[in-house]
């Protein structure tokens, strides 16, 4: 699955377009390298987000297609 669409479907951001245009601006990071929004997320990846003073650091447990609000924070889990 494309970064943009993982990054959308489990709620990490809102809304694909500002997931593509934070790759675009070299916002996001996989496994520590800029990353594109085409890249395909495997199970196991380590996605840092940094948008304004915020950052968020993940471990891809799970690439599905689509998630509910409910089941949305089961594909990934927090990395400190």
């Amino acid at each position: 699955m494309r970064l943009d669409k993982y990054l959308k479907v489990s709620r990490i951001i809102k809304r694909r377009t500002v997931a593509n245009e934070a790759c675009d601006a070299g916002r996001v990071l996989v496994n520590g390298k800029i990353a594109r929004a085409s890249y395909d997320v495997k199970v196991g990846d380590v996605i840092e987000v940094t948008l304004g003073a915020r950052s968020v650091k993940i471990r891809v447990l799970e690439v599905s297609e689509y998630a509910t609000k409910e089941t949305a924070d089961r594909l990934f889990e927090s990395v400190v």
